[in-house]
């Protein structure tokens, strides 16, 4: 069975292909970047939280993109006894997979109400960036700004140990340092991706051609770059200020200035040179903190999401005699954890990625916005993907979609692919590498300050 995940459009399929090749199944869905992941956690003794000195504020962007990582972060470091304060607003609290009650007395979810705009620049009871669309999100950036004072509140009573944020609150940077609170980033983008876009203290604008090739600081050989179509609107995105009045750039480059570290959900097996590319570009710890995977598939729970206006008008109809168009959001680490499941097209997004290479699926990829692409590049280059091909505008057809498919399913080329994909699976699906070894030495890290790299 192959599965497919667009995340341009928000949508998913799975193919079931028969051992003749002539049947098939196809089931449509959404998702929201692994929502639906399973975190299953061991027992911990009330001793555990009595010997914990480590009290950690976690504060991630409202997308869920950012929100799962930092949730599954918060999990892992609750599992090894740190106490964690995880911020968000109360609809995306409740969007969460559901806490282990084991966990309950070291994870707390702390929900703060999103200020409200004008109704034309932000509906009502959004809260993240699945809530509306693309142009509204810098209103989304202007809202969540305003939870700084919340923020802020939060942290002078509390007076955690660490703040763990995302990229986006850039107002950290004054709060930890009139607090005297250490300030750590957790970038939620590969390593090779983001070692590509380095500092992000440039004062001059991006350019297109910047873009097309790895830049000077990686010094070994990476195809990890953009297309040219593929940079126009990341240069726009880059250098663009927006309604919220700061660019994703400025936001990006003060949270990485006033951080002591920067973590990344990331290991050295397979990351390596890119994570120490990165430390040397930035000249601060880098810190791999595994690569988070989960224990099983979380098999309770769900959101629907009818937006019907995702697919093509007339779409059901002229699919209804060939499969089964769902219209919601699915279980993804349930459906990728399926045996019949030995293939996945999607859009190369880290997270999903990640997920699937723990089940060893063979990949291909069809990226379309920001990190997407290097990512691509990256899994491509790693023999663990096959990159559907597309013309100099970034057009493509059934038939690239179809060529790509074969070439990683049925073709001599599919073997050597599958033989990467499951060497690979060892690797990331490994939890006790992840959460004794990768979370352990963080966990030291947060208890010393130093960082010793493993």
């Amino acid at each position: 069975m192959l599965l497919l995940c667009l995340r341009h459009a928000r949508l998913a399929a799975a193919v079931a292909v028969s051992s003749s090749r002539k049947d098939f199944f196809v089931a449509l869905c959404f998702r929201a970047q692994g929502l639906f992941v399973a975190l299953c956690c061991a027992s911990l003794s009330s001793s555990l939280l009595s010997l914990s000195t480590i009290h950690v504020v976690m504060l991630p962007w409202l997308a869920f993109g950012h929100l799962i990582p930092f949730f599954k972060l918060s999990i892992a470091l609750a599992k090894a006894g740190v106490r964690v304060s995880f911020i968000s607003t109360p609809k995306n609290i409740q969007r969460l997979p559901k806490l282990p009650s084991t966990l309950n007395h070291l994870l707390d979810l702390v929900q703060f109400p999103l200020p409200s705009l004008d109704n034309e620049l932000l509906p009502e009871g959004a809260e993240t960036t699945i809530d509306i669309p693309f142009e509204k999100i810098q209103y989304l950036k202007l809202a969540y700004d305003q939870l700084q004072h919340a923020v802020k509140q939060f942290v002078a009573n509390q007076s955690p140990d660490w703040i763990i944020c995302d990229f986006s609150p850039y107002w950290m940077k004054e709060i930890s340092q009139e607090l005297q609170v250490k300030l750590l980033f957790f970038n939620v983008f590969s390593a090779p991706a983001w070692a590509f876009f380095g500092l992000c203290t440039r004062k001059t604008p991006i350019s297109p051609e910047s873009l097309t090739a790895p830049p000077e600081w990686v010094t070994f050989p990476s195809s990890v770059a953009f297309k040219r179509h593929e940079t126009i609107p990341i240069c726009a995105g880059a250098n663009q200020i927006n309604a919220s009045g700061i660019s994703d750039w400025e936001r990006i480059a003060k949270v990485l200035i006033s951080s002591e570290a920067v973590l990344f959900r990331s290991c050295y097996v397979i990351e390596r040179e890119y994570l120490d590319a990165y430390q040397k570009l930035v000249g601060k710890p880098v810190i791999p903190i595994g690569l988070l995977p989960v224990e099983k598939p979380e098999r309770d729970g769900g959101i629907v999401d009818h937006d019907q206006d995702s697919v093509p008008v007339g779409f059901h109809e002229r699919t209804s005699n060939r499969g089964i168009v769902y219209m919601g959001w699915i279980p993804q680490q349930e459906i990728l954890a399926h045996p019949s499941i030995g293939g996945y097209l999607f859009h190369s997004g880290w997270g999903s990625a990640i997920e699937a290479l723990q089940f060893g699926h063979s990949l291909v990829v069809l990226p379309f916005i920001v990190d997407q692409p290097l990512n691509a590049r990256f899994l491509v280059e790693k023999g663990l993907a096959i990159e559907v091909k597309r013309n100099e505008d970034g057009s493509f057809t059934g038939n690239d979609i179809a060529t790509s498919l074969r070439q990683a399913m049925v073709l001599e080329e599919s073997k050597k692919l599958r033989i990467n994909t499951r060497q690979a699976a060892a690797i990331v699906g490994n939890l006790k590498l992840h959460q004794d070894h990768y979370i352990a030495a963080f966990v030291q890290f947060l208890k010393d300050g130093i960082w010793k790299q493993i």
